[in-house]
């Protein structure tokens, strides 16, 4: 009985952890065409901005773009964008 509770114990944190592992990405390209079409960092700001978000940083990695910002209620997000146009792939 102890060895049971401990191995689901320990599936649990193993579960989590790889959860927790893609918290800060998409977990798949936001796009599949090339950097040369990519929009700057501040043309992603700038296009974040018109939606409403406060930004704080931009970041393109792994064919998507990642900005972090807050939302309009003041709350911390973390949106996932193309970075061919900017629009919302996913968010955090």
């Amino acid at each position: 009985m102890q060895r049971t509770i401990t191995l689901a114990a320990a599936a649990s944190v193993i579960a989590l952890g790889a959860t927790g592992a893609h918290a800060g990405t998409l977990g798949r390209p936001c796009t599949s065409a090339a950097e040369s079409q990519y929009l700057t960092p501040d043309q992603l700001q700038v296009k974040a901005e018109a939606q409403g978000y406060t930004v704080r940083r931009v970041k393109v990695a792994e064919a998507c773009g990642e900005i972090y910002a807050l939302d309009k209620d003041g709350a911390k997000v973390e949106l996932f964008v193309d970075p061919t146009n900017g629009n919302i792939i996913g968010k955090n």
